[in-house]
């Protein structure tokens, strides 16, 4: 099951979104949650008009994708049926450049280099 917090920080760092409110991505996120519950997939047809405009706005970020089915009727009609999947693998990837982006803009990721002595960074002439 997908938690709120990580729901919530995919949707800080998705493109579509960039400094949306944390409060206001938190309330995107459970208002979406809310319907997925404990599955992988829901069903299209539980939406309202206005939940599946939130839907289409996260499948704009990617982190939502849709997916259909089709079956053949008693009567010999298809049938589509239309669901909604979160794309975990995108959540995880927006979560991964957040830490990342972090780690950079405080500085963690120079300490690297203040192990490596003064002579390592001194260019030596060569005569080709």
């Amino acid at each position: 099951m997908l938690a709120v917090e990580a729901l919530t920080e995919a949707i800080c760092n998705s493109r579509d979104h960039q400094g949306i409110d944390p409060e206001a991505a938190t309330a995107m996120a459970m208002h979406v949650l809310n319907f997925f519950g404990f599955n992988d997939r829901i069903i299209d047809n539980v939406l309202e008009p206005e939940d599946r405009d939130a839907f289409y706005m996260l499948e704009d970020s990617g982190l939502l994708v849709t997916e259909r089915e089709e079956t053949t009727l008693y009567d010999g009609r298809e049938w589509r049926i239309h669901y909604w999947l979160f794309r975990r693998d995108r959540i995880r990837e927006l979560i991964a450049d957040a830490a990342l982006s972090t780690a950079a803009s405080s500085g963690d990721a120079d300490s690297v280099y203040t192990d490596i002595p003064d002579e390592v960074w001194s260019r030596v002439s060569s005569e080709f």
